[in-house]
């Protein structure tokens, strides 16, 4: 079985292009992002350590991830691991390591990531929750 779940924050921005079109195939979406994981545990010299996993989401999931993920994201991710490799410009063999995205969501709140919601007429409980005023009922379009 191969199968891997994470959860880190984007190193940077992700960064998408399109495969080309042709007569009877749409382009799909191909985003890749690096995806910054903490090592439990092991701290050297007060400072945490983590690896830097790169990853690739395909089609709709690559949509998403080009917009609305950004730097410093937290997220989860799961999917499975890919290897691979190529030669480059000097000739020398170059290995692959990618996870293959299959789910990604996000990890925590606009706020807590310190953005601010585009709807904050309702305070914040400061537990993730907005703080619903009484007889709102009257005031929604629906019963």
């Amino acid at each position: 079985m191969n199968k891997v779940i994470l959860m880190g924050r984007l190193t940077r921005d992700p960064e998408s292009r399109y495969t080309q079109q042709n007569s009877s195939q749409e382009s799909m979406c191909i985003t890749r992002y690096t995806l910054a994981v903490d090592r439990k545990g092991s701290r050297s010299e007060g400072q945490q350590s983590a690896d830097f996993i790169s990853c690739v989401a395909f089609g709709r999931a690559g949509e998403f991830a080009e917009k609305y993920f950004r730097k410093g994201t937290k997220i989860t991710i799961s999917g499975r691991i890919q290897t691979g490799s190529y030669t480059n410009r000097d000739g020398q063999r170059v290995y692959t390591t990618d996870v293959i995205v299959e789910e990604q969501e996000f990890a925590e709140s606009k706020r807590a990531e310190g953005q601010q919601g585009e709807n904050s007429s309702y305070p914040d409980t400061g537990d993730g929750f907005m703080n619903i005023p009484d007889g709102i009922d009257e005031e929604l379009p629906f019963s």
